[in-house]
């Protein structure tokens, strides 16, 4: 049997441990509201601007814009967005899997892959790893803005401009609920046009002034709203797994707790016992 201090010992270290995830479980609550209703007030917006962009595009010929031309696909440029921090349960881990078990199946279709890293974790996984990363975006966690969405969609236009790529895909974790995500891996380049079922017709979108007069605005905007939706996605999501994996802890922690004072208690009255034991020998030898 432990003896009484070690098991105190333990008891109080699993105590700090508790305060520590039962803290961050509240932060990350507190957090994941904000980060909630801003993805809650992006998607309306994100969705219908690839609507319309998508009928832009069924009406459209290809030629009309670089970014719609369709190529014999080549090299391909894939975003992966994680988290710089850990302790978020499976949430990075299941997008580093899809990944590899992409480049595990699509390694010998392309001559090559360029990789752009949004988040530390992704981006130390996969550095020390053969692949070639173009581009990594680092320390972005709680600094989400549209401007970086900006930056990231502008170098992944000149990219795929420059014929380096023929065609860029971006997986990210889409947030449904506190306690689940969706993987989500989609094509951003070139556009796809909207999928109309036979018989149904286009929507009605009337472009002022015309639409190649407003093609390039809003090819280049619905970029930049898409990776900005994503990552308000992906920061909604880390919180929601945070929070779970940390409220998962702390009640680990209180079972363990429970166990150990169970022990101490076990411990404590054997201990007594012997004692009781000695000095009732003791007396009868007297």
């Amino acid at each position: 049997m432990a003896n009484l201090k070690e098991i105190r010992k333990r008891i109080q270290s699993v105590k700090n441990t508790q305060q520590i995830t039962s803290a961050m479980k509240m932060v990350a609550a507190a957090k994941l509201k904000k980060a909630q209703e801003r993805i809650e007030k992006a998607r309306p917006y994100a969705d219908k601007m690839a609507d319309v962009l998508g009928s832009l595009a069924l009406r459209t010929h290809q030629k009309a814009h670089p970014l719609l031309m369709c190529r014999e696909v080549k090299n391909i440029a894939l975003v992966v967005v994680t988290s710089d921090r850990g302790l978020c349960g499976a949430f990075n881990q299941n997008v580093i899997k899809m990944a590899e078990q992409f480049i595990r199946q699509n390694r010998s279709r392309f001559s090559d892959m360029l990789f752009t890293m949004i988040g530390k974790k992704g981006y130390d996984y996969f550095k020390i790893r053969p692949i070639t990363i173009q581009r990594e975006y680092l320390g972005i966690s709680g600094k989400i803005s549209y401007e970086l969405a900006g930056s990231i969609a502008e170098n992944l236009r000149e990219v795929f401009l420059s014929a380096n790529v023929d065609e860029v895909y971006i997986l990210y974790n889409r947030f449904k609920t506190t306690i689940s995500q969706e993987l989500v891996f989609t094509r951003l380049l070139p556009i796809t046009p909207l999928e109309v079922a036979q018989g149904e017709t286009v929507p009605g979108y009337v472009f002022e002034p015309s639409d190649e007069d407003i093609l390039e605005d809003i090819i280049r905007k619905n970029l930049e709203v898409q990776i900005y939706r994503a990552l308000l996605e992906s920061e909604a999501s880390e919180f929601g797994a945070r929070m779970t994996a940390m409220d998962s802890a702390t009640s680990n922690a209180d079972e363990m707790i429970k166990k150990l004072t169970l022990k101490y208690n076990r411990a404590r009255q054997e201990t007594i016992t012997k004692e009781l034991m000695e000095i009732i020998a003791g007396a009868e030898a007297l």
